[in-house]
């Protein structure tokens, strides 16, 4: 299964590739379609503001659909998604707790507390008469998460987390401590402990204005690489020569010991996707292999 730094390595090849889409703004993404890993780390690229976080999950336990009433300034993006009332309907905890929407919290706890092994622990978060509400008077808000589902495995409560979209900076970050929130109120009733998160999305993509942060960490990644390859590769003469003075024999000894530590080494220079060393690390040229290294 694939976890957060797959994903992570998905999107700075994509950028690296120029595999760029067009969202309805006219803005450049790069994304990935059917996208299922375990969610294994609070955020992808950049680094999660707690302190909103925390208001956030206050708005949600209040059930208000009202973007005004979350406390401190409101995000741009939520003010984006809300009519001129600042009216939503992605308030997730109205979604899960209140009557209107059939209190699914208590009923996934009653499902699995009546049957541990239950595959029916599920919330739902959209319907189908969003397409009819996600516009009303003016809102833009045709809710991202499909449903989430629990279940007892192991003795731990684990849940899998299915979304229509899901935006791999703000959005990710936000989700997942919202998700990590609910699973741990799930299994603390169930006096359980919470267990693994699986996030499934159908469009997880990174806009424009963040592509910074994807070739912020395929930078990082490069001088992890750089490291490897100098504690790695068996002393020679490449070691008393500078990058400009290697020459044919230099690059061929470098890839091949680079080709016999791929499995080792894995997590910085494996495609774990197509099952083969990096492109670049593997039957190019001489010229293309300096290049990958930013020689």
């Amino acid at each position: 299964m694939m976890n957060v730094k797959h994903i992570r390595d998905h999107f700075v090849q994509a950028l690296s590739d120029q595999q760029f889409t067009t969202d309805r703004t006219g803005s450049k993404t790069i994304e990935l379609l059917g996208a299922s890993f375990i969610a294994d780390e609070p955020a992808i690229f950049g680094t999660p503001n707690y302190d909103y976080i925390q208001r956030e999950l206050r708005w949600y336990a209040s059930q208000s659909t009202n973007v005004n009433d979350i406390e401190g300034d409101v995000p741009q993006a939520w003010k984006m998604t809300a009519n001129k009332y600042g009216e939503i309907n992605s308030n997730y905890g109205h979604l899960i707790y209140s009557k209107k929407y059939f209190e699914q919290f208590d009923h996934v706890i009653k499902e699995l507390s009546n049957n541990p092994d239950s595959r029916r622990a599920s919330m739902i978060y959209t319907r189908p008469s969003i397409w009819h509400e996600y516009h009303e008077n003016g809102k833009n808000d045709f809710i991202c998460t499909n449903s989430v589902t629990y279940y007892i495995r192991n003795k731990k409560v684990h849940c899998v987390v299915q979304m229509r979209s899901n935006d791999a900076v703000f959005g990710y970050k936000n989700d997942y401590a919202w998700q990590q929130h609910v699973l741990n109120m799930v299994a603390n009733r169930l006096y359980k402990d919470p267990g693994t998160i699986t996030w499934q999305v159908q469009n997880l993509h990174v806009y424009e204005r963040h592509f910074h942060l994807v070739n912020q960490q395929g930078g990082e990644q490069q001088d992890l690489f750089k490291d490897e390859i100098s504690m790695t590769i068996t002393p020679t003469s490449i070691d008393y020569a500078t990058p400009q003075q290697w020459n044919t024999s230099h690059l061929h000894h470098l890839q091949y010991s680079i080709t016999q530590n791929v499995e080792k080494h894995s997590e910085y220079y494996y495609d774990t996707k197509r099952n083969k060393p990096a492109d670049g690390f593997n039957g190019t040229t001489s010229d293309d292999f300096k290049s990958n290294l930013g020689l």
